[in-house]
């Protein structure tokens, strides 16, 4: 039977899954990665790292970025190995993105209905985003290496109420290819070499 479905030149292709990951419907959300708040996240410059590899994969296939900061007189601005990546940055009190009005009206605008949230902390601004967006109906990612928290308990329990929620989780790795979605993309190779990247050291 498969023989002859390879001798079928007319076959069509399995229609792609609404639950991956679509560069064209897809926006990134960076949360709150903080100079602050950065120093006590447990693995964070890790963290850090694999946000940088999805702010450059983002741009690589224009994947639109909004980031926020939570209180920025107090905390201060985005770290700087991200900062130029990101961009300008929403400045919020509420702990959950859904706070600042407006934010992703633009995106709403242009059918983006995936989105892929990223930053710290995961069990504070991050988990209370991603059950904000989950309620205004968007589809919501979350990788698992790309959020952090001062604490490993805190940010295991947010990911299990996330996925408890309805948020997929899944990984940078898998971001980036799902994104890309075939070899013959014209980005491939950079996004391969993002993934050959070395993490920093712990």
């Amino acid at each position: 039977m498969l023989a002859a479905m390879s001798d079928n030149t007319n076959a069509s292709v399995t229609p792609r899954s609404p639950e991956l990951l679509s560069r064209h419907r897809c926006g990134l959300l960076v949360v709150d990665v903080q100079e602050k708040l950065l120093g006590s996240i447990e693995g964070g410059r890790r963290v850090v790292w694999n946000i940088g590899r999805l702010l450059d994969a983002a741009r690589l296939m224009g994947v639109p970025i909004i980031g926020t900061e939570q209180y920025p007189q107090g905390l201060g601005p985005t770290v700087e190995e991200l900062r130029d990546r990101v961009g300008a940055c929403a400045v919020k009190r509420t702990f959950s993105c859904g706070g600042c009005a407006g934010l992703l009206d633009a995106w709403v605008e242009r059918s983006i209905d995936q989105v892929l949230v990223v930053g710290i902390e995961a069990h504070v601004c991050v988990l209370q985003t991603v059950m904000d967006l989950m309620h205004a109906g968007f589809r919501v990612y979350v990788p698992v290496d790309a959020v952090g928290s001062r604490s490993v308990q805190d940010r295991e329990t947010a990911l299990r109420r996330m996925e408890g929620g309805g948020a997929t989780l899944v990984s940078t790795e898998s971001v980036m290819f799902e994104w890309c979605e075939t070899s013959a993309a014209a980005e491939f190779k950079a996004i391969s070499s993002l993934v050959r990247q070395l993490p920093p050291a712990d």
